[in-house]
């Protein structure tokens, strides 16, 4: 069976399936998985390993599910490193080693550990053709994951979940699904061509970006609120607010593409911040 469009053999295989590894996207699925460990407190690393793991092969099979429908069956791409062949030899591929890692956090973890994590892989695997149909499922598919990552990886550590990392899942939620609106403005008119109705297609470019600046707000003014309420969470936490703060503030004016590769980078602060604040908990 032929797997790259782009060649035969093991290496052109090999670099068709590796293409599917975005680490923009990838990345902070798994760092979100660590932290989630981090929070918990006493971190055993084969279980932080198993599901970050996980979030890998969740997150690789959004990609090569969503390049399969929108190349092969929808026809929206111009390109594709993969047969149709090779797409669902990956996906099954993926789906294994994600059952692989979920069936290791039951045993380790508990099944809680394990049904907390399963979603993540539907959400990767239903984003395209069923969420991507509708806005809240083509906006929240990713943020959604994100937080999942978070839980997921709290919860495979201390076997339960707390307010603070509950708190700390609804402003990744808000936070990201803001970005991604602003995200999707950059395809507006293509979207509308084709009936894609994205938040920026239902409520118009203009007002999409006022409720994806609320989202960031709201995020922003979350995490202040958990630092300061929550013994949990240090108060230096309340850093990550003020470092994304600044970004967004740049971003704001910004056209929706360099918008979006501004807050994207600025999301990566303020995990970072959050991972020092907890880690190091500077102001104890």
């Amino acid at each position: 069976m032929a797997v790259s469009r782009r060649g035969a053999g093991p290496l052109a295989a090999g670099r068709a399936l590796a293409s599917q590894v975005h680490p923009v996207f990838m990345l902070p699925p798994l760092a979100t998985s660590l932290f989630g460990a981090v929070l918990a407190g006493d971190v055993s690393l084969p279980v932080a390993g198993l599901h970050a793991a996980a979030m890998f092969f969740a997150v690789y099979t959004a990609h090569v599910k969503d390049g399969y429908v929108d190349f092969h069956l929808r026809g929206e791409d111009e390109d594709h490193p993969l047969t149709v062949g090779g797409c669902r030899g990956a996906l099954v591929a993926a789906g294994i080693g994600f059952a692989c890692c979920t069936a290791g956090l039951w045993l380790l973890a508990g099944p809680g550990a394990a049904l907390l994590t399963l979603p993540t892989w539907v959400i990767g695997y239903a984003h395209a053709p069923q969420l991507d149909l509708n806005p809240v499922g083509a906006t929240m598919g990713y943020p959604a994951g994100i937080a999942l990552a978070l839980l997921g990886g709290y919860y495979a550590q201390a076997t339960a979940l707390s307010p603070r990392v509950l708190g700390l899942a609804a402003v990744f939620l808000c936070l990201l699904t803001g970005i991604k609106v602003i995200d999707d403005e950059k395809d507006y008119d293509y979207d509308s061509s084709i009936q894609k109705r994205t938040v920026a297609v239902v409520l118009g470019p203009a007002r999409a970006r006022r409720f994806a600046l609320a989202l960031l707000v709201a995020a922003m003014a979350g995490v202040v609120g958990l630092a300061v309420a929550l013994p949990g969470i240090p108060p230096s936490a309340a850093g990550a607010a003020l470092v994304f703060g600044v970004v967004a503030a740049v971003a704001q004016r910004a056209e929706s593409e360099l918008a979006t590769m501004l807050l994207i980078r600025g999301s990566y602060l303020f995990l970072a911040v959050l991972v020092a604040a907890v880690w190091f908990r500077p102001l104890a």
